[in-house]
């Protein structure tokens, strides 16, 4: 191995990534809502296909604003922030990780 490779120099994992997510396992699971989260979460999803859908649009309108101007539009940062943040809540509530039924918002 060669000397220059022997030393880390790059930050940690942690220290490199901007977010985290940190999930409370929930104390006891309402049975019902175990056996029809499924069925529970398909409005959501089928707003999330559009929001998403969305999200892509604005991601190559954001490709074009920073080739041509060089920083990423706050309004479209936010919104697909918002967007991430949404579909993790709806993930986690699939993935059986949280009981509440996730709100329809990009908060």
């Amino acid at each position: 191995m060669s000397p220059c490779c022997a030393t880390n120099t790059r930050p940690s994992v942690a220290a490199r990534t901007p977010s985290r997510s940190i999930v409370d396992y929930p104390e006891e699971s309402n049975r019902w809502s175990v056996a029809l989260r499924l069925i529970l979460a398909i409005p959501q999803i089928i707003v999330l296909v559009f929001v998403l859908l969305a999200w892509l649009v604005t991601v190559v309108i954001a490709w074009f604003a920073i080739l041509f101007t060089g920083r990423y539009p706050d309004g479209l940062y936010g919104f697909g922030v918002g967007v991430q943040r949404w579909t993790l809540r709806v993930q986690a509530y699939l993935f059986l990780m949280r009981d509440e039924y996730p709100p329809f918002s990009l908060e």
